[in-house]
């Protein structure tokens, strides 16, 4: 590797503008509920399924995917019949769900007035037909 090759990785490494990438996995609809769950230790992949309410097979293996290859969770198979998967929160991911948790805290103690606010404007802005 070159001095300039260097130097142009280390110049995008801190480019702001790369933040939404990290801001990809925190607004993804699915990965701070799979974080969530995995934060009392590791899970099976049913395990997790049937903690997260509305989340498909493949959403989870694609959620599951992305959250490894980010460093957040690690995989762990075990040569078992029938073989044992189990996932589990890195150092990183434990960061991740310390950072979030006022979020997801926020979303549970607001979610009565959100769903209030969403009635009363849709029944102000009812563009169906009488």
């Amino acid at each position: 590797m070159t001095t300039a090759d260097s130097e142009s990785r280390s110049t995008q490494q801190q480019d702001p503008c790369r933040t939404r990438e990290v801001l990809d996995i925190v607004g993804d609809k699915w990965s701070l509920l799979v974080v969530r769950n995995l934060s009392q230790g590791p899970l099976r992949f049913t395990e997790l399924k049937r903690a997260i309410d509305g989340i498909s097979q493949r959403m989870l293996t694609v959620t599951l995917r992305s959250l490894e290859r980010d460093g957040i969770l690690t995989r762990t198979v075990r040569n078992v019949m029938p073989p044992h998967v189990s996932y589990e929160l890195t150092s990183t991911g434990k960061t991740l769900r310390q950072a979030t948790a006022p979020l997801l805290e926020w979303s549970i103690t607001h979610l009565a007035h959100i769903d209030a606010a969403r009635t009363t404007y849709d029944a102000r802005h009812d563009t169906s037909p009488a």
